[in-house]
């Protein structure tokens, strides 16, 4: 799905205003663990720029967030368990770890409280989970670059932060892909943390070691650090996939100026934590929600590019909100009412 088409889907930017009785005294909290990138500051951009108007409106009677020091998931269990002693009625969690606040979120949920994970989703059963298919996402990677070099070729990952389910799951599909198209080789990984700095250095730590890439697999926010890498090291610049970060779309379009260079960028929007909101906002009022709810990752192709980079922030992420109405298709597309 083209970025054009995503945000053609419906995908609306507006907070509904009609105020709901059945949640109006009820008080949401965003549990966040790390916000050290661009996509993490859009994410809580959003989440503010929908739920202020929301708390103004009466729809609900508060909708705090609060990150972590570190993206430690002992911490961020900590600051969950401080909420539930502050009687929030919803908790939005975008998880440092799949597994390690499990107990925490029982914890939560044996207390009442309803929990909405999304980006970072957890398997505690209590929770409700909110994700793209971000193993699609990495596969889709592989299969674009077969369209682009058919005969294969040497591949360089980078990967996000360790031990997060979203590094994972996109790792697992690079992986699948790649076993599906023996062509491509991945000669080198490394972590990137899903930041434009710490890529650079790690891509120009290894880059000495490895021979010829032909193309740089990513995870969204490592590809503008890549190309500065590749450019510093004076090794010919590959088929870079990009994460929709403004920086990223930037150099796109002034390589694509110069050369016609070609590639494409996909991520989850950072307004995901706009539905994960709607979505708690639902369940307190009596809704029915089925667990597991997925989202169209964001995805721009080589003719969207200006139109998104027109839209996109400096310094910030192609991203679209979600408003109550949107929540309302997709929890009503994925069976629940």
């Amino acid at each position: 799905m083209t970025f054009r088409a995503v945000l053609l889907a419906g995908v609306a930017l507006a907070a509904a205003t009609a105020a709901h009785a059945d949640t109006s005294g009820k008080k949401i909290a965003l549990s966040n663990n790390y916000a050290g990138n661009s996509w993490r500051q859009a994410m809580l951009q959003s989440w503010d720029s929908v739920t202020k108007p929301a708390v103004a409106a009466g729809i609900v009677a508060a909708a705090d967030s609060f990150t972590t020091a570190e993206n430690q998931a002992t911490e961020q269990a900590a600051q969950i368990q401080n909420m539930i002693l502050q009687g929030y009625d919803a908790i939005v969690i975008d998880a440092a770890s799949p597994t390690a606040i499990n107990g925490a979120i029982k914890e939560a949920c044996d207390a009442g409280i309803t929990v909405v994970s999304f980006d970072g989703v957890v398997t505690e059963p209590c929770a409700w989970r909110i994700a793209v298919d971000f193993e699609k996402m990495g596969k889709d990677e592989i299969e674009y670059l077969k369209t682009r070099l058919p005969d294969g070729g040497n591949l360089l990952e980078i990967r996000g932060l360790a031990g997060v389910f979203v590094d994972d799951a996109i790792h697992a599909g690079i992986t699948a892909g790649v076993t599906e198209n023996p062509g491509f080789k991945v000669v080198g990984s490394v972590n990137g943390d899903w930041a434009q700095d710490v890529a650079q250095k790690a891509v120009a730590g290894i880059l000495p070691s490895l021979p010829e890439v032909k193309a740089v697999v990513t995870q969204g926010g490592d590809g503008y650090g890549a190309a500065q890498a590749f450019a510093a090291a004076g090794r010919d610049t590959p088929i870079i996939v990009m994460g929709n970060r403004q920086d990223e779309l930037a150099w796109w379009k002034e390589q694509k100026d110069k050369t016609g260079y070609e590639t494409m960028s996909t991520s989850i929007a950072p307004g995901v934590s706009t539905l994960a909101f709607w979505v708690a906002q639902a369940i307190l009022d009596g809704k029915e929600v089925p667990k597991d709810l997925t989202v169209p990752f964001l995805k721009i192709e080589q003719g969207d590019l200006e139109k998104a980079l027109e839209t996109t922030p400096k310094g910030g992420v192609a991203n679209v909100d979600y408003s109550q109405d949107d929540a309302a298709k997709v929890i009503a597309a994925a069976g629940g009412a």
